[in-house]
């Protein structure tokens, strides 16, 4: 379904993304893991090219992409089939819940208002928001902004979902509501590729694991090999660093 090779970005002098290749499968839920700072919301970036790659090739069906040439309407397709969520919500600040989620539909799909609001509210009670169709982000908590930022996702009807990190700026009694949404996707099968730094979501609800370090995948497999039998020294000091400091605050 997704088909990435040679995947590269640099900023200046640095290189964050060393190489990739990627293949994900129409339904597969894939989370990727690894320290900070080595690439892995820069490797989402790049596949919506809200970054720039600087070499690779991307194919999501029968599109296919060379990154450096890639013209504005070749991006732009590759857009409409992947949709993003980010760390910090990005909800327009002056739209209710509801205008939030309808506003790809009106203004890039060119669905007719009534419709797309119908739609919209559908999507709302889906993540348990019906009641605030008409609130105002500054009005919804952390984790009811982030469900609005995963509403629009869904609304994009897109091949695929890029979560960049989406409990990481929220206070931790709104992580569970945020993740509950996560898990009834996966549930349903939508194709998701998830950077997070919670473990037991990635043991729970992925199907592969990615371990990322330096710009380059190191090593990648179900959950239960990685986090139980790593095979690389590097994902073996990463986990048994951040398993540990788990079970000191009780995940």
């Amino acid at each position: 379904m997704i088909k990435v090779r040679q995947l590269v970005k640099r900023f200046g002098q640095t290189t964050v993304l060393d190489g990739i290749d990627l293949d994900i499968q129409q339904g597969e839920i894939i989370v990727v893991i690894g320290p900070s700072g080595t690439g892995k919301s820069t490797l989402l970036r790049c596949l919506n090219f809200l970054e720039q790659p600087d070499a690779g090739t991307l194919e999501i069906g029968d599109l296919e992409v060379d990154v450096t040439r890639a013209t504005r309407q070749q991006i732009l397709a590759v857009r409409r089939r992947t949709a993003f969520v980010f760390q910090n919500y990005a909800l327009f600040a002056n739209k209710t819940a509801l205008e939030n989620i309808a506003e790809r539909l009106v203004v890039v799909d060119r669905w007719p208002e009534e419709k797309a609001q119908v739609l919209a509210r559908k999507i709302l009670e889906r993540v348990g928001l019906a009641d605030r169709a008409d609130a105002f982000p500054v009005s919804l908590s952390g984790g009811q902004q982030q469900r609005v930022g995963i509403g629009r996702a869904m609304a994009a009807q897109a091949d695929v979902i890029l979560f960049d990190e989406p409990t990481s700026a929220l206070d931790p009694e709104w992580v569970g509501e945020v993740l509950s949404v996560m898990k009834t996707l996966a549930e349903e099968r939508q194709t998701m590729l998830v950077v997070t730094h919670e473990m037991g979501f990635a043991r729970d609800v992925a199907d592969r694991v990615i371990f990322m370090d330096e710009g380059r995948i190191v090593e990648q497999g179900p959950p239960s090999q990685l986090f139980e039998s790593p095979r690389d020294p590097r994902t073996r000091s990463f986990l048994r660093k951040v398993l540990s400091e788990n079970a000191l605050i009780g995940e």
